[in-house]
């Protein structure tokens, strides 16, 4: 199952009819098909094609997981280990899901079947399987092993997960994985593809069922639990349009009877002119339209459809808008304001919840943590740093917000006023109305922010960038571990730890190297581009059909598997004011106009002929010094001529300044004897000089 996370859940004391379901569900043929049916060729089943090379059988993993020797569990991880190579190649894990030998539905029932093993190999299957939910792109031929691998989820939560005493790290990440396959499989029921696959859905009815007894398991930790209710909204949607449905279209195609207030589509769903003007937002922000502004009004006026009945629409909504958000400040205001009007709006009609049944207001923490999540994101990957610094701190001062962190424990004026919706903002809100009886939309965004702060430390780290960013996010998780001692909050920075695979503090152990892909299967990067590309071609449908369809899905592979790779790789770019050489040349607009590419191609020409004077100048330059040397060297040899000439004619010597005539006669033996003889006539010079030396008599 994993590492363990906490042992919170053992004091849970399961009722008689729960664990009756748990038991039956254990014993029921749906299990026993799901995990264990096809293993030998399990592409011949769901994707139509079948292929020569070795398959992961059953019994390799028995074997891998019952094994007592060490040399035969060293053979079979090894082997297991080529089964992982060939699964990470077939889903394209580092070509965002585009290759010659990708096979995305082949993949991820190979990583399904290998995340039956146990240790480390259950770990690194379940990552790929979440990096490739996370990246891949939308099609039609999908759809049978996506609901082959929600019955397989479904069935490790509620057969293996749900009966034991004590929290898993596995359970995390098969949460998240659920919440990605059913966000997958609300993309497809709107293009209204999910009519042929009723027996499937049939099949995952007891799991779901089963699933809806987890309220008093994961109360306590929103990061699961929000997955969890995501999977049991959107297939309680499934089930009410897709099988129990009896609405009928008319002639133009809308179902009878529908609301003014909502925009229908052709699988019968009406979803909110909130999700529809952030799809036309982020189509805006794609395509540098000039209309953003007037999509930005209207989306703000459809701000109160944020209900409780439509909230995974609003949900989806705040995802779209959180993707234009990471390229355009207007986008990010428009998404922290729509979330602060929200949060005022429910705390206000706080105390007419407690009076008035039909004010049900438990929902709204799902759209909360749905949003902190959001912002996460945008910290972590918008385009620019000012984005990331302002979905941080705010359009506030930077100085007024780190004063306000160091001095949390003085109360202000204005603490208990949300300004804005950035995280520091949040933070500061959520904890002064943090109480042992507070609202469950308080408890549950403070333990959101404190839980993703983990994260967003843990990504930043290492990254000298983004130090500002980072020393921001450690002070405030020191201040909020200093003063903050409710033990539902301090289980969020455990959860968060036990997630990116950490339980030490990121901080204290910066002399470590990090990995390059520690944590890249904690945060979501793709998913939430894959649904905004795939809403706008549905809302807003180019002259060309939907790509999803199946008898075109080669062809849009082969045209878009380049252009869908470079503009996913320029959406988690990173960008910085500080002068980095590996990044002055990426564009910071990613759609620029026509006048910004004449002004660049002008830019170029003058550069180019700049770079031509330059060098003739440098040439020029070189000859007039080689000439000026030249001159300078004759003019030195004239002077000196000139000083020789005139020392010949008043010494009538031809040798130059202290230089001593050549030696060319040799001083015979009896000149020698005849030059001793004459100095002995000259005692007198010498012995004057001795005395002088000796100093007995003046030298006067």
């Amino acid at each position: 199952m994993g590492g363990i996370v906490t042992d919170d859940l053992s004091s849970v004391n399961m009722s008689s009819s729960k664990l009756h379901v748990f038991n039956k569900l254990r014993e029921s043929p749906y299990s026993e098909n799901t995990l264990k049916h096809n293993v030998e060729n399990p592409r011949a089943s769901y994707s139509g094609k079948s292929r020569s090379s070795v398959s992961i059988t059953r019994e390799i993993i028995l074997k891998y997981n019952f094994t007592q020797h060490l040399k035969e569990e060293e053979y079979l991880k090894k082997k297991i280990r080529g089964y992982i190579l060939r699964c990470k190649r077939r889903l394209g894990l580092k070509t965002l899901g585009c290759g010659k030998y990708v096979h995305i539905p082949s993949g991820w029932i190979e990583a399904v079947y290998l995340a039956q093993c146990k240790g480390d190999i259950q770990d690194e299957a379940l990552d790929m399987l979440y990096a490739s939910l996370d990246q891949a792109y939308f099609d039609y031929d999908q759809l049978p092993v996506l609901f082959f691998v929600a019955e397989s989820v479904l069935h490790r939560l509620c057969c293996d997960a749900f009966l034991t005493a004590y929290l898993y790290s596995v359970e995390i990440k098969l949460a998240k994985i659920g919440y990605l396959v059913f966000l997958r499989l609300f993309i497809f029921f709107l293009h209204g593809h999910l009519e042929n696959f009723k027996e499937h859905l049939l099949r995952l009815h007891p799991y779901l069922y089963a699933l809806t007894l987890s309220e008093d398991m994961y109360y306590k930790y929103p990061n699961i639990f929000s997955n969890v209710v995501f999977i049991l909204e959107a297939s309680e949607i499934f089930y009410e349009k897709v099988l129990l449905s009896k609405s009928t279209l008319n002639s133009n195609g809308n179902t009878e009877g529908h609301s003014n207030k909502k925009v229908n589509l052709g699988s019968g769903y009406e979803i909110s002119h909130l999700l529809w003007h952030s799809v036309a937002a982020w189509t805006c922000v794609q395509k540098n339209s000039l209309k953003l502004n007037e999509v930005l009004k209207h989306l703000k006026f459809h701000k109160t459809q944020i209900q409780k009945k439509c909230w995974l629409d609003s949900a989806l909504a705040l995802l779209v808008l959180g993707e234009a958000a990471k390229f355009n400040m207007a986008c990010l205001k428009a998404l922290m304001d729509l979330v602060r009007d929200f949060i005022s709006r429910i705390m206000l009609n706080q105390i007419q919840e407690e009076k008035d049944d039909d004010n049900d207001f438990s929902w709204a923490w799902k759209i909360v943590y749905t949003y902190i999540k959001i912002l996460t994101e945008i910290c972590l990957y918008a385009t620019t740093s000012y984005l990331r610094k302002t979905a941080f701190i705010g359009f506030c001062d930077c100085k007024t917000s780190q004063r306000s962190i160091s001095h949390i424990e003085k109360k202000s004026e204005d603490e208990g006023i949300l300004k804005d919706g950035s995280i520091l903002n949040l933070w500061k809100y959520f904890s002064s109305k943090f109480s042992e009886n507070c609202h469950r939309l308080i408890l549950t965004g403070y333990y959101g922010l404190v839980y993703n702060l983990v994260i967003i430390s843990s990504e930043l780290r290492g990254d000298e960038e983004q130090d500002g960013l980072r020393n921001l996010t450690w002070q405030t998780l020191q201040k909020t571990k200093l003063y903050e001692k409710d033990e539902r909050i301090l289980i969020a920075i455990k959860m968060a730890q036990a997630e990116i695979n950490d339980p030490t503090d990121p901080f204290t152990s910066s002399i470590t190297k990090v990995p390059t892909n520690r944590g890249d299967e904690t945060l979501s990067k793709y998913i939430g581009w894959r649904t905004a590309d795939t809403l706008s071609k549905l809302f807003f449908p180019p002259a060309d059909p939907l790509p999803l369809k199946k008898q075109l899905r080669k062809q849009t592979q082969m045209q878009n598997q380049g252009k869908g790779e470079e503009s996913m790789k320029k959406h988690v770019l990173r960008f910085t004011v500080r002068e980095h050489p590996s990044k002055l040349q990426l564009p910071l607009v990613p759609y620029p106009d026509f006048f910004t590419r004449a002004d660049k191609q002008l830019t170029k020409v003058i550069d180019h002929h700049w770079q031509e004077e330059l060098k003739n100048r440098q040439k020029e330059d070189a000859i007039c010094e080689a000439e000026e040397l030249k001159n300078k060297k004759l003019m030195e040899e004239n002077h000196f001529r000139e000083i020789m000439k005139k020392r010949e004619e008043k010494l009538h010597k031809n040798t130059k300044p202290y230089e001593l005539p050549p030696r060319t006669e040799i001083i015979p033996l009896e000149d020698k004897t005849k030059c001793k003889d004459i100095e002995g006539h000259i005692p007198a010079v010498y012995y004057k000089k001795d005395k002088c030396k000796s100093g007995k008599s003046s030298c006067d």
